[in-house]
């Protein structure tokens, strides 16, 4: 298999994940932390991780809350 060359956070990232949460746990993510991520300025809401196919070029941002004020 060959890796996916992706963006994740404005990072150049080689990947052989096929899916949004295989690159997630792949990258250390803890799926039961708050976060929310996109691909290509897209919102992908959380129930569609699994199932949501990434391809070569794609642009993954990660986002978490911040908290305070």
């Amino acid at each position: 298999m060959t890796d996916l060359e992706i963006s994740l956070n404005g990072e150049r990232v080689a990947t052989q994940a096929t899916t949004l949460q295989a690159l997630l746990l792949e990258r250390g993510y803890v799926m039961t932390n708050a976060f929310a991520c996109a691909i290509n300025n897209g919102f992908v809401p959380r129930p569609q991780w699994p199932a949501r196919s990434l391809a070569s070029g794609d642009r993954i941002d990660v986002v978490t809350p911040i908290t305070g004020g």
